[in-house]
């Protein structure tokens, strides 16, 4: 069983939802989710606009980011409403219940908070079952600047408060989307664990999202996690080694530099988000072929119990005791 440290369904279920839809999830994913072995989850809520290449361009109104935010979350508690195969869970020992009977597992979480004011808004969000958090995506923002933006920019005075009040309201820290000095901000602060929710390896693939050797440890000594991505991008700057196989190299390299208790899951398919570019790596195409990941771990000679750490026990250990 697999938890899925990052997924962007909650795009799609709103996309469809605003499109007429209903019951998007069970319609146009649970199969492949099932296939996968997927147990759990962390929805996020993305609702940037990268780059105008999405659908919020047709929806009236959406031009703001708190507008587009409020949107989303209303679109997901109406899924949500639709799925009774699906727990939507706040604690580690939520998730094992609702495993245990047989449902899918959700956490809530948000990946960039352009659409909030400041802390106050923390409150609101944790309220709703908010247990995740990254303080950009790419952009920069009013608390710190994404993984695209100046790296020498660190957090704002603002962007401080967010994750003291974060840690507060047991929001899990994630760094994913940061630029390095925000990243080195953020583990300054932090007093428990921080997680990368969908990073790789700098030292297999030196592109910004991915993490430095010395960045990876220090996610180790947070207590923390760091998620493997098969976004082709972040696997291999060669397209012909953009493949499962190197992807399987990411975690035996964490593996080696943080120990296996610190590698997890984190797969960020957006297959369902259409061109460009948005295509994962060779035979991970959609989470319906997570097994053969796991086949690749397995020929580097990981074991059954290494195995479940990575793909459902390192991560939820995150989540026990922090809310």
């Amino acid at each position: 069983m697999v938890f899925d440290g990052h997924s962007d369904l909650l795009y799609d279920v709103t996309r469809r939802r605003l499109a007429g839809e209903a019951r998007v999830l069970e319609r146009h994913h649970l199969d492949r989710l099932r296939r996968g072995g997927v147990g759990g989850l962390v929805l996020a809520l993305w609702y940037g606009r990268g780059g105008g290449q999405t659908f919020w361009e047709a929806v009236p109104g959406a031009e703001s980011p708190a507008r587009r935010l409020e949107l989303m979350l209303s679109c997901a508690q109406a899924e949500f409403a639709e799925c009774p195969w699906l727990a939507v869970v706040r604690t580690a020992e939520e998730a094992e219940a609702a495993a245990a009977a047989g449902k899918i597992c959700a956490f809530l979480g948000m990946e960039g908070m352009e659409g909030l004011r400041g802390p106050e808004d923390l409150d609101r969000l944790a309220a709703l079952g908010l247990r995740l958090g990254m303080l950009t995506w790419n952009e920069e923002n009013p608390f710190a600047a994404g993984a695209a933006q100046d790296p020498s920019k660190g957090l704002t005075d603002l962007g401080k408060q967010m994750v003291r009040r974060m840690e507060d309201l047991g929001i899990v820290i994630d760094v994913s989307h940061l630029n390095e000095r925000g990243f080195w901000d953020v583990m300054n602060l932090a007093h428990g664990p921080v997680i990368a929710s969908h990073s790789n390896c700098r030292a297999l693939c030196d592109v910004p999202r991915n993490l430095t050797d010395e960045q990876l440890r220090a996610v180790r000594d947070s207590g923390g996690t760091v998620g493997l991505n098969v976004y082709h991008a972040f696997v291999h700057r060669d397209p012909a080694k953009q493949t499962a196989e190197t992807l399987a190299l990411h975690a035996a390299h964490m593996a080696e530099v943080m120990g296996v208790e610190h590698v997890a899951c984190g797969f960020d398919f957006c297959e369902f988000m259409g061109p460009p570019d948005n295509e994962g790596a060779a035979g991970l195409e959609d989470c319906g072929h997570i097994p053969a990941f796991f086949r690749c771990l397995e020929r580097l000679g990981m074991s059954q119990a290494e195995l479940a750490m990575i793909g459902w026990e390192n991560l939820l250990r995150i989540f026990k005791g922090t809310q």
